[in-house]
């Protein structure tokens, strides 16, 4: 696709991103007050982050054909949640992705979502987490009480989006929260968002993405093993598991 065809297709989306955010929100917002009128502050942010991933599924479909968005659900399905997901991480969209997890969850994001103005206050009033932000006892601290209340978390634990497919390394902080509170970890394996879009533009190229879910890591797998060791096994599976993706493709 050429240039010109490129900037058509932009235009597109974020038009109708705008439409769609500036009658989807207020609706959302509508919903989580009513639901708080009759709900107690627990089932309301359930809901909230419900109504959150119900956005951004609707995100994920604006661009389609020109870009697919394919969910692979390859866990045995028998492992209890919440879990820990533990993700690459190629692009800006990536947090967007994580609406085809049919689960409540938080992020730990980077500052810049929280900058990111109507995206931002939702986030942090979803609790979504920043260990920059706050001191590393207290984002501990948030963290195990999100996993008793039953609600997953997504890392990204490269820290920032890589230049292209190569996996960088890992930082702990997802695997100290695992070790602490005995949580499974879900590996998950996005193909495709390198370029959708690339690092430093906002341009949308057309593709497909592929979000693969691979088998829990439970805690009498890994309880032998400390953060080190822990980050880079799940390194090695989630680096193995592209590798076999894209040669395939």
């Amino acid at each position: 696709m050429n240039f010109f065809k490129i900037y058509l297709f932009n235009l597109y989306f974020y038009s109708l991103f705008i439409i769609y955010s500036a009658v989807s929100i207020p609706l959302l917002v509508i919903i989580v007050a009513v639901s708080s009128l009759v709900m107690d502050q627990r089932g309301t942010m359930k809901r909230f982050r419900r109504c959150i991933r119900w956005w951004g599924k609707g995100i994920t479909l604006l661009p389609f054909p020109l870009v697919k968005v394919s969910y692979e659900d390859h866990s045995t399905g028998n492992i209890e949640g919440p879990y820990i997901f533990v993700s690459n991480h190629r692009a800006a969209s990536d947090a967007f992705l994580m609406s085809v997890l049919p689960h409540e969850v938080v992020q730990v994001v980077n500052i810049w979502p929280f900058r990111i103005p109507v995206l931002g206050f939702f986030a942090r009033k979803a609790g979504y987490l920043n260990i920059r932000m706050i001191q590393p006892e207290v984002f501990f601290q948030k963290a195990i009480e999100f996993l008793r209340e039953n609600v997953s978390i997504v890392f990204f634990p490269e820290g920032t989006r890589s230049s292209g497919r190569k996996l960088g390394n890992f930082h702990g902080s997802a695997f100290r929260v695992a070790l602490k509170s005995y949580t499974s970890i879900v590996p998950l394996c996005i193909s495709g968002t390198e370029k959708i879009p690339p690092k430093g533009s906002f341009l949308l190229r057309p593709g497909t993405i592929r979000i693969r879910r691979l088998p829990a890591i439970t805690w009498n797998d890994y309880r032998e093993m400390n953060v080190f060791s822990l980050k880079n096994r799940v390194r090695e599976i989630i680096d193995r598991e592209l590798s076999l993706m894209e040669n395939a493709a």
